[in-house]
């Protein structure tokens, strides 16, 4: 869960000269920033298991369960609920991380009607809409045949994923500003100007940049929640929260 003491970035770490965002930080702020970043999280080979497991020792009494694909979903949501003064731990809510869309009917059988019946609730990428919704059918929650469908049944869909819902929400040039404020620039220029990225689009770049460390990709599912304006969250987010 993110700590009170995190819960908002120091946006005046970032300033619009001319147009363009720049960050006024010291680089031994921006390491000590990122260390602290996952505080409470898991992170490391083994972060996909241990995450499962940990919120999986939350799930006795919970009120409702929401289920993602991977720790960084569980980042955002829980990022964004602080940022919208929702206390998941008092409502009784747990975000559970599945450890991949393959294992979504798993949890939706133990938990649904057929098993615990807790409230279910889910999110997921663009590419995996097609495992939730049999996963759904299969646990006797329901059989949507469309995305608002499963919309209506509380299961929201990333276009065409978290990242990329995020970046579209932020832009592009907040999130290099981020980039800077994090030590991570320099990284993000070194892969545009690989062969294989040079003269793609910005967007794209960003997108494979932020998949290609593990804790990288953990780190900025919360900076993107923290940084994006509240009334342009991405509305997936928005909507299984406001549904739970």
């Amino acid at each position: 869960m993110v700590s009170a003491a995190l819960a908002a970035f120091d946006y005046q770490w970032l300033v619009d000269v001319g147009g363009r965002w720049m960050c006024l930080v010291d680089s031994a702020t921006r390491r000590e920033r990122a260390r602290r970043l996952l505080d409470g999280y898991v992170s490391g080979p083994a972060a996909g298991d241990r995450a499962t497991a940990r919120a999986l020792a939350k799930v006795d009494g919970a009120s409702a369960i929401v289920l993602v694909e991977g720790v960084s979903d569980q980042i955002a949501l829980e990022t964004l609920a602080v940022r919208r003064g929702r206390d998941l731990v008092a409502q009784r809510v747990v975000i559970l991380p599945v450890g991949g869309a393959h294992a979504v009917t798993r949890y939706l059988m133990r938990f649904g009607p057929e098993g615990a019946d807790v409230r279910l609730f889910g999110l997921c990428d663009v590419g995996e809409e097609g495992i939730f919704r049999r996963g759904l059918a299969s646990a006797g929650v329901g059989s949507p045949p469309t995305r608002a469908e499963m919309a209506r049944l509380g299961f929201h869909v990333c276009v065409a994923d978290l990242e990329d819902e995020l970046i579209r929400a932020v832009g592009v040039a907040r999130v290099e500003a981020l980039f800077d404020a994090h030590g991570d620039l320099g990284s993000f220029r070194s892969l545009q100007g690989q062969v294989a990225w040079r003269g793609r689009a910005v967007d794209a770049q960003i997108r494979r940049f932020l998949g290609a460390g593990a804790r990288r990709k953990l780190r900025y599912a919360r900076l993107l929640v923290e940084a994006v304006d509240l009334d342009q969250v991405p509305r997936p987010l928005d909507a299984v929260l406001a549904d739970v």
